[in-house]
């Protein structure tokens, strides 16, 4: 769940033997500036350089940005102090709890997910840079608590819309949708996943099943779900992908889940985050982590390369590497 008000504090006891050391301190480049405190975070590229946003950063009410031509240093792109792409109040559905934004572009025309009060929004600019507003202020399913959306577009011109539904634990689901009227299609909706695997549910922070934080893409005719699993509070918050033949599944768990982990990056909370490539192609996660090896708010922005290698069976093993992630900062 992507609560920013909600504040963690986990102590490194027994339980946490397993707590990230000083050395994750050398595995990421110290900065000179202030260190990036965006959770669920997603970038875009555009015109050469990478754009920035999130959940929070001081600003829950809303969604800022931050503008980097290497990932690593970030600004705020017209010099003022902060820089929203949308605002509460501003002609758009929320009062509260303003979490996951996605930007989508379908040709000339840009598009904004997120969540807000507990529901998925959709919201249309002229620019990526927004305002985002809505012609008619309401949330895409209004029937039930819904969040965590991210709109994916097929190669037949389809678009799907995963999100996380509630049934005593937060589950991804999925559902055609039709760009135009803003809407799911009922019919279509599919339960993507369960919560199958001793990683995906540890007992470091008790809590009903979460799996949360989908994106998808698409590689050589195979879909790849990407997903966070445990409580956001947990240490053992990590990232783990399933593939299909189909947008709707059935999804095949990665026999090597998770990807990134606290063992693997050596910070705590390691999760919710999003795909991007760089100029050449090149495939990089940018996610989130707790504060610190004993807090878990704010929790900050980290970005690191993924590595493919397709397996025998024409699926790619997908890793990453510690000393690789990226510690960026806002100057």
């Amino acid at each position: 769940m992507k609560y920013q008000y909600l504040l963690g504090i986990v102590a490194c006891s027994a339980v946490l033997s397993g707590c990230s050391s000083g050395t994750a301190k050398k595995q990421v480049a110290e900065s000179d500036g202030e260190e990036i405190a965006f959770a669920d975070p997603t970038i875009i590229r555009e015109n050469g350089k990478y754009y920035l946003t999130g959940t929070g950063d001081n600003h829950p009410q809303g969604f800022t940005m931050l503008e980097s031509a290497d990932l690593r240093t970030w600004r705020v792109m017209t010099g003022d102090s902060v820089q929203y792409l949308l605002k509460e109040g501003d002609n758009v559905f929320g009062d509260k709890g303003f979490w996951a934004p996605q930007w989508f572009r379908n040709g000339t025309r840009c598009y904004l997910t997120y969540t807000a009060n507990e529901q998925t929004v959709l919201a249309e600019a002229d620019s990526w840079k927004g305002p985002f507003v809505q012609n008619t202020i309401k949330p895409i399913d209004g029937s039930e608590k819904n969040i965590d959306s991210f709109l994916f577009k097929d190669d037949d011109g389809k678009y799907y819309l995963y999100h996380v539904r509630f049934n005593h634990g937060n589950y991804i689901w999925v559902g055609e949708f039709d760009l135009q009227k803003g809407a799911i299609k009922p019919e279509t909706l599919k339960k993507c996943l369960d919560c199958t695997e001793a990683w995906e549910n540890t007992p470091n922070y008790v809590s009903d099943p979460i799996m949360e934080g989908p994106t998808v893409i698409k590689l050589d005719g195979v879909y790849y779900l990407f997903y966070s699993a445990n409580h956001f509070m947990n240490i053992d918050y990590a990232v783990g992908y399933a593939t299909a033949s189909s947008p709707l599944g059935p999804w095949k768990k990665y026999s090597g889940n998770p990807i990134i982990h606290r063992d693997i990056v050596k910070e705590n909370g390691t999760g919710h985050g999003d795909i991007f490539t760089d100029s050449v192609g090149k495939y990089y996660y940018v996610y989130h982590v707790h504060a610190s090896d004993t807090a878990v708010s704010p929790r900050k922005t980290r970005i690191v390369p993924l590595h493919l290698k397709k397996s025998d069976a024409g699926i790619y093993d997908i890793s990453v590497n510690a000393n690789e992630v990226i510690k960026p900062y806002k100057k």
